[in-house]
Formats: C-alpha cells, sequence, structure tokens
C-alpha cells in the first residue's frame, strides 16, 4: 500500500473542514507534492463521485459526499485499489518443492491479511476519523491549538 490513501485521508478531512473549495495548489502545500500531482490523484476521486472541481477563480476541489458516507475503502478503490502488500514469492514459478510450499504458505497468509484489512477499511468512515481529530484538539491547550494553526497552510487556519 502507497502513501496515496493516507494522504488523501488527510486531505479530504481538511477539505470538510475548510469553508469553500480547496485549489489543486494549496492541496499540494499541504502535501508537500506539486498540484499536477494532486489533480491527477484527485481525478480518480472525481470520477468515483468523492469529490468536484471547478476552474477558474474561486474554483477548486470540494467534498460532494457527507464523510460518514465514505469510508476508508472507499478511498482505498477510487485510488485504483493499489498493491496492499510489497512482498511475495522471490519466485513465483519455483521448480523447488520447499519453496513451492513456502509460496504456497505465504499466498495464502497474505490473502487473508489482504482480506482482513480491506475489511477493516469498510467499516471505518472519514467521520470517525474526524471525530479523532476533533477529540484530539479539545485536549490541546489554547497554546498548542494556536501553535498547531500557525503551522497549518492559510486556507486551513
Amino acid at each position: 500500500m502507497d502513501a496515496r490513501l493516507s494522504r488523501m485521508l488527510h486531505l479530504l478531512i481538511h477539505m470538510a473542514r475548510a469553508e469553500g473549495p480547496l485549489t489543486s495548489e494549496a492541496a499540494a502545500v499541504m502535501l508537500g507534492t506539486n498540484p499536477v500531482v494532486v489533480r491527477r490523484t484527485m481525478a480518480g476521486l472525481r470520477d468515483a463521485g468523492y469529490v468536484s472541481s471547478v476552474k477558474g477563480h474561486g474554483g477548486g476541489w470540494s467534498l460532494t459526499r457527507d464523510l460518514k458516507n465514505i469510508t476508508m475503502l472507499d478511498i482505498h478503490r477510487a485510488l485504483g485499489e493499489n498493491r496492499i502488500f510489497a512482498f511475495g514469492p522471490a519466485d513465483p514459478a519455483p521448480t523447488c518443492l520447499v519453496e513451492q510450499a513456502v509460496n504456497g504458505s505465504l499466498e495464502r497468509a497474505l490473502r487473508e491479511a489482504e482480506s482482513l484489512l480491506l475489511s477493516r477499511l469498510g467499516e471505518v468512515t472519514l467521520a470517525e476519523i474526524a471525530a479523532s481529530f476533533e477529540l484530539r484538539m479539545a485536549e490541546m491547550s489554547p497554546e498548542e491549538i494556536a501553535a498547531w494553526r500557525r503551522k497549518q497552510p492559510s486556507h486551513q487556519a
């Protein structure tokens, strides 16, 4: 699993808290990337119906659904269901019987782990993640909140 899921979940929760559309440029600053990368990645979310975009002055990206109606699995799928685990058998077609046994055990374990992870991703809504953020923020002192806000891109402070 690459970092796109984490980054997009982060971005979508910021978008839900924003008072207007989020530009690709502002999102790029927030994510430490290029606006072209943001637009390319967000296009998959737009095609899946989770965000919309408006071009021009005052435009940008906006959520089209409430966070309680979006799961982490939804976003994973909208990003193209990239490979969950980046490891596997050294030789997918070994002649050695020991390596065949190892591959079979690894493949079974990976399938089971992937199934469990995807199931869990489908249980967690973005609203739950946002609520966790709100709880964390509620535990901060006013000074800590002020320091946190100073670190945020200008559209989020």
